[in-house]
């Protein structure tokens, strides 16, 4: 929790606030018994009804700023509370943001929403009561068993025997209930995941006839949550009657030996009556400090759960001393001899890769699923850093650059074409947010969407939906392609990204590239043969190695895998006229 709570350093000042109006309002609670000792004593025994009229205006002058304090103090501990919330929120996204993939795998998505969302609001509600009880609880306890001292000594045991009950109770709370926290929050990520799942996998579940199995699965879940938030629940319960009993027997044991001293005339009953309200006071403060050792524990586990998120280190960072492109080789893409293997895995998921992928060509990319092409071609953005070798942009370690500048010379297509929700416009622009009304329609021709935009009824105004569910794959496809377009970069990267298009569409779409992107570097993941066919340099991989390399006729002479993967697509007519026409071209 102190990692977390180093963030509370811009509210220093609000929380010294809170802490001398909560010493003020207990001051005026403590102050409220003696002026009424002092009513029951020396005014209505008395019959001085000036003193019972002047001391009544005092307790309520007393009572009435005891109030605005708390008022006020209750304002400065909310607005604390919520403003130390938003900062670690904003902490934690932009640290989520900076996450390189591997971080997204240690992390499971539902878990991050859970630490961003539920775990903060648990450190939110727990600062409050921190600022408003657990200032105020030393304050009144120890006031309080002054100020009963003073009026009734040899009753103070009563108060002690009370308080060691309070910490029995308290001890048997923490015994039962505390280890069940850790495994509340993690149930609840687990319900994060359930829902999830079946938010984003409709489709699959209605057309697989799955609705009662999810139900089920999501029952059974939500079943677990709530039989252990029902468990803590009633122990939790279980205090408030205990603690209102402790304090009951506490009363009636004063109203018993304290009418035993009246009787006696070693004390006042004005003094008893004080006492009473005393008492009352510091078992109250010792409830709240109770309340705060059942809830400190979750706002912990919550603290650790945030705290984790804010202290991984990304595996991926900037250079302390980062280079720049010096303008050479503009779009230029190198492998040298470039090993990767995921972290803790045994063997290379790609072994000993170089290649030159040069601007006015095509460089393709094509092999057996699980091969190691989308995997390749995510070295270059740096979503993953090489384990061996170098991959080299224009000339320069892409390691030894920042980040920003590296994506800004990239145009990236995803394999699944990813939206957000807003408009088609508002997407075409997400990479360059001072793209024309003309960039973003040139855009959308080259990727053959301008068809299906203009058959909107708003055009490029039309909505998309979260995740682009409005739209089909096939257009998530071309409007991710006209998204990078839009950018205008030196290096085009499409992994897989014509995977959804119908063969008139693909050919059109490249006949279109083409003339865009003729003096840029245009990289290729691809599964069709008729897609990457026509590319300058064709690169097969099996296995994480590159088996073959050169153009379309060279590799249906010298490369069986891609021979194999040619025939298993193409008839051997198809394929003669296609080596014809490359004649032909050369």
């Amino acid at each position: 929790m102190v990692k977390i709570y180093k963030y509370l350093k811009p509210y220093i000042f609000q929380i010294l606030a809170v802490l001398v109006l909560v010493y003020l309002q207990v001051m005026a609670n403590l102050q409220l018994p003696d002026y009424m000792a002092k009513i029951v004593n020396n005014g209505i025994i008395q019959k001085n009804n000036n003193l019972v009229l002047s001391t009544g205006i005092q307790m309520l002058l007393v009572s009435f700023g005891g109030a605005i304090a708390a008022v006020i103090s209750g304002f400065f501990a909310v607005k604390v509370a919520t403003g130390f919330a938003r900062d670690i929120r904003h902490k934690v996204f932009s640290k989520i943001e900076g996450f390189s993939i591997n971080e997204f795998n240690k992390f499971s998505t539902a878990s991050l929403i859970t630490r961003t969302t539920n775990d903060i609001q648990q450190i939110q509600f727990v600062m409050v009561m921190m600022l408003r009880l657990v200032l105020m609880a030393p304050f009144m306890a120890i006031g309080g068993l002054q100020k009963a001292f003073q009026n009734a000594p040899s009753l103070s045991w009563i108060i002690g025997a009370a308080v060691v009950c309070i910490f029995v109770v308290m001890i048997f709370m923490m015994i039962f209930v505390l280890p069940k926290f850790t495994k509340i929050q993690k149930m609840v990520d687990n319900l994060n995941l359930v829902v999830r799942e079946n938010l984003t996998g409709l489709r699959v579940v209605r057309a697989f006839n799955k609705e009662k199995f999810e139900e089920k699965r999501f029952d059974q879940v939500n079943t677990d949550l709530t039989k252990l938030n029902l468990f803590v629940n009633r122990i939790t319960v279980l205090m408030q009657p205990m603690m209102t009993l402790v304090m009951n027997f506490s009363l009636l044991a004063i109203v018993w030996f304290g009418a035993h001293l009246v009787q006696s005339g070693s004390t006042n009953i004005g003094n008893i009556m004080a006492f009473m309200q005393y008492s009352i006071q510091v078992i109250m403060s010792f409830l709240m400090v109770s309340l705060i050792f059942i809830m400190v524990p979750r706002a912990v586990v919550s603290s650790k759960r945030v705290s984790e998120i804010l202290s991984t280190k990304p595996s991926i960072e900037d250079p302390s001393d980062a280079k720049h492109f010096n303008g050479g080789n503009i779009g230029e893409v190198e492998f040298r001899d470039v090993t990767f293997s995921y972290p803790e895995a045994s063997l290379p998921v790609l072994s000993n890769i170089s290649f030159v992928a040069k601007p006015g060509q095509t460089t393709a990319f094509i092999g057996s699923t699980g091969s190691g092409k989308s995997t390749l071609i995510n070295l270059i953005p740096r979503f993953y850093d090489v384990t061996a070798g170098q991959v080299l942009v224009d000339g320069v370690d892409v390691r030894d650059v920042t980040q920003e500048e590296l994506v800004k010379k990239i145009g990236y297509v995803p394999q699944k074409g990813v939206l957000f929700s807003g408009t088609i416009k508002s997407n075409l622009q997400y990479g360059n947010h001072d793209a024309s009304d003309e960039l973003i329609e040139q855009s959308a021709s080259i990727a053959q969407a301008s068809e299906f935009i203009a058959k909107q009824k708003d055009g490029f105004n039309s909505s998309v939906a979260q995740g682009g569910a409005n739209l089909s794959g096939g257009q998530k496809q071309r409007l991710s392609i006209a998204r990078a377009l839009a950018i205008k970069p030196e290096i085009y990267i499409f992994d897989d990204s014509f995977s959804a298009l119908d063969f008139k569409t693909d050919s059109a779409l490249r006949s279109a590239l083409n003339e865009q992107t003729d003096n840029k570097t245009v990289l290729i993941v691809a599964q069709r043969i008729s897609t990457i066919m026509n590319a300058e340099q064709i690169i097969v991989l099996d296995e994480g190695k590159i088996v073959g390399k050169g153009t379309h006729n060279e590799l249906m002479k010298n490369c069986a895998i891609y021979q194999e993967i040619a025939h298993s697509q193409l008839s051997d007519n198809e394929l003669t006229e296609i080596s014809n026409m490359h004649t032909e071209l050369a």
